[in-house]
């Protein structure tokens, strides 16, 4: 009997002997070890960490834990335990740029604690800077610096308080007496007002386009997309009403009067933008056109008003015919921007594609931008930006 319980042991520590080999030569084979802490850790945390080739690798202490996988770019991958408890384990190489990602604990999906927490995918979560060969037009210099500040309002058409960032250029609080025209920025889908700032790093972008004279002093006003009407009655046993969006009624009628009423603005329409990322794009679309008379120039980001769809458009019905009169188009918008990345998914791609052929077919002016090696993803709309902003109000 004592023999067998030593036999036993003894095949239990080869197993687990084994079993480390077979995880640490999965991890690491083949993979470059010259990792340095992400740029967007919490201060003093170590992991996760990036290397020269884009691999992240992460770490967290769950001595309880049964299995572990890094979340990354849509594919998990397995993590491996030590004998203190810590796992470890890194994703194959990523694209440049920032990304969400989590840690999956026994089947639940969990923020790494290791990194600041971004809004995304509709939740406070994880995020990684991959460095892009580029990313001295977003980084920090040596330059004057604007300021971001948080201004809460209440909205008489929500009836709730809601909040924007407004970014104001260097210069704004000395400068009393000069006016600025005007970006309205808008985020993508289950992100919010916090997006452009943390992610996106527009104060950064614009500090350096204007410190190099490539873009004239603006304001930026980044607000939340999602805006509905309230419900009247919130009855237990009614069934859920669907929830109607009155954004572009908030942001004509409530942002871009408190902006012209709380900064100095030049309140007129070719001294307002309008842009947006992804359902941003398509929403901000949306308001130029109905809109005309406030803003005179558009920017979408990976985005326009015909997504989902590839079809080829139908002038006369697509936003009840604003593209139709291409002599008009052209008249009333000095700027309309189309950026995309060379990696989107479908349907992005055939869709834009669809809207610029209809803009090609029309006669109406436009840019169009493509960000190398990038996805659907935070990258590709700071280099929409960047390019944009160079264009506005000259």
């Amino acid at each position: 009997m004592i023999t067998d319980m030593k036999n036993l042991k003894f095949l239990i520590t080869i197993t687990v002997f084994i079993g480390s080999i077979f995880c640490s030569t999965r991890s690491y084979a083949q993979v470059v070890e010259d990792f340095t802490s992400s740029s967007v850790n919490q201060p003093g945390k170590e992991y996760p960490k990036v290397n020269s080739e884009g691999r992240v690798r992460a770490q967290i202490l769950a001595p309880d834990a049964k299995s572990v996988q890094l979340d990354i770019g849509g594919v998990k991958y397995d993590m491996c335990k030590d004998d203190k408890g810590f796992w470890m384990g890194e994703s194959a190489p990523q694209d440049e740029g920032f990304h969400y990602y989590q840690l999956n604990i026994d089947g639940v999906s969990v923020p790494d604690p290791g990194t600041i927490y971004f809004y995304g995918a509709g939740r406070w979560g994880s995020g990684i800077e991959i460095p892009a060969y580029d990313q001295d037009f977003y980084a920090v210099k040596d330059v004057p610096h604007g300021l971001v500040s948080e201004l809460i309002y209440f909205s008489e058409i929500t009836q709730v308080w809601r909040r924007c960032f407004v970014y104001t250029p260097p210069g704004y609080e000395s400068n009393s007496n000069e006016r600025y025209p005007v970006i309205y920025l808008q985020h993508g889908s289950f992100e919010d007002e916090t997006g452009w700032v943390k992610q996106g790093k527009t104060n950064l972008i614009m500090d350096n386009l204007i410190a190099s004279k490539k873009a004239v002093p603006m304001i930026i006003v980044m607000d939340n997309g999602y805006a509905y009407k309230p419900l009247e009655s919130m009855a237990s046993d009614t069934p859920k009403t669907p929830r109607v969006s009155v954004f572009e009624e908030v942001m004509v009628n409530e942002i871009v009067p408190l902006i012209d009423s709380r900064f100095r603005t030049k309140p007129d329409r070719k001294s307002r933008a309008i842009a947006g990322l992804s359902m941003g794009a398509n929403q901000t679309m949306r308001i130029i056109m109905n809109n005309l008379d406030v803003f005179s120039n558009y920017g979408g980001f990976s985005g326009t008003s015909n997504y989902p769809s590839s079809d080829e458009i139908d002038t006369k019905t697509f936003l009840d015919g604003k593209f139709d009169d291409a002599a008009l188009v052209n008249d009333q918008i000095d700027v309309l921007w189309l950026g995309l990345g060379t990696k989107e998914p479908r349907p992005f791609p055939t869709s834009v594609g669809a809207f610029r052929n209809m803009l090609n077919k029309q006669g109406i002016r436009y840019t169009y931008y493509e960000s190398p090696g990038t996805a659907h993803e935070w990258l590709t709309w700071r280099r929409s930006l960047y390019q944009f902003a160079q264009l506005l109000f000259k």
